[in-house]
């Protein structure tokens, strides 16, 4: 009779062949792609947030002027808290122009609801 080891199963850990240890520059790569991916979608999410804040400003009756006001109030807040965030995660410092960013929603909220 003939026999044969069975053929070894390449999906199958291998205790004699571990993996290799990956290289600390790819981790280092895959790590940035990471934060830039929570970061488009942090930013996305915010603003579709902010957005939705201001268009519900205007959907409020116009004889509530502080609920307008409010409402594009906490879209600023949100927007501007979101690109803070997404500051810290590609871990750069809060305090940067780009949240001067973050008041478009309440100016352009304001403008459309308010005047």
């Amino acid at each position: 009779m003939n026999q044969q080891s069975p053929a070894r199963r390449r999906h199958l850990m291998d205790p004699n062949a571990p993996r290799k240890a990956p290289d600390p520059k790819d981790l280092e790569r895959l790590q940035r792609v990471q934060r830039r991916v929570m970061s488009v979608l942090l930013v996305t999410t915010v603003l579709h947030l902010s957005v939705g804040l201001v268009i519900a400003a205007d959907h409020v009756d116009e004889d509530r002027l502080d609920a307008r006001i409010g409402l594009n109030v906490i879209a600023t807040a949100f927007m501007v808290g979101g690109i803070a965030a997404t500051l810290l995660i590609n871990h750069r410092s809060w305090k940067s122009p780009w949240l001067l960013l973050g008041l478009l929603p309440g100016i352009v909220g304001i403008w459309w609801t308010v005047l």
